[in-house]
């Protein structure tokens, strides 16, 4: 599968991307957020979402673990952060089953939902890069090819 680098300079080009992706997503896209603490994977949510047309507070599912939004084109994208998940096991107490039509999966920590998840389009990799950051989209399945082959550059 393919992938592509992108840089970010700055807090403005991690919002671009986010729009970007928005922009392009299909729909059902699972979008899997991969980064040390502080890279941006929220950031970069936040940007999407708001892209999306997701008004009112977008916040860090961190605490909740996932967090719904249902959006004015219809349908619910769904924003999950498994970083204080103990065991793979516990995604079973999320009601992940309900989100199964949501029109956009955002994970972040998606390494410690294992096998409980539905398999990514696109897996996005931040991690910072002197005084920015860097994003490493790598295609997962063929939607995820389809979507990477329409974003410009």
């Amino acid at each position: 599968m393919s992938e592509r680098e992108i840089s970010l300079a700055d807090p403005e080009a991690t919002d671009a991307l986010g729009r970007l992706l928005a922009g392009s997503q299909p729909p059902g896209a699972v979008v899997f957020l991969d980064g040390p603490l502080g890279a941006g994977k929220s950031s970069l949510a936040r940007a999407w979402l708001r892209a999306l047309g997701v008004t009112g507070p977008v916040k860090s599912p961190t605490y909740t673990l996932v967090e719904r939004y249902p959006l004015p084109a219809g349908g619910e994208a769904a924003h999950l952060d498994l970083y204080r998940l103990a065991d793979a096991g516990e995604l079973d107490f999320l009601g992940l089953d309900e989100l199964a039509d949501a029109g956009l999966w955002l994970v972040e920590w998606p390494d410690r939902g294992a096998v409980g998840l539905p398999p990514p389009d696109l897996r996005i990799r931040l991690a910072m890069d002197g005084s920015g950051r860097v994003a490493r989209l790598q295609a997962c399945s063929a939607r995820g090819e389809a979507w990477l082959g329409r974003l410009p550059g």
